[in-house]
């Protein structure tokens, strides 16, 4: 049953990351691209906890908290860089 439910979410987000993709490559402006990365690296965070759930092991977990900060410091990193131009003062 868990392995159904597991195929099903991973197939969800595999829709959902080619929807990011699409609009990371066509997005009218910047501001959509940074947005569709940013929800393509939380996409790929869900995709990596429904793995770790899958084999039932926590290794993944950590896999994705390392994504979770390396997505939300990239996020930041984009949008200062767009509002002040730098992303170091």
């Amino acid at each position: 049953m868990i392995q159904t439910a597991c195929l099903v979410a991973i197939a969800a987000i595999a829709v959902s990351a080619l929807m990011n993709l699409y609009r990371l490559a066509k997005g009218p402006d910047v501001l959509d691209r940074i947005l569709a990365l940013d929800t393509l690296v939380i996409n790929t965070i869900g995709l990596v906890v429904v793995i770790g759930i899958w084999f039932g092991t926590s290794m993944y977990f950590e896999v994705a908290l390392l994504f979770v900060a390396v997505g939300f410091l990239t996020t930041i990193a984009f949008c200062k860089y767009l509002l002040r131009g730098n992303v170091i003062e």
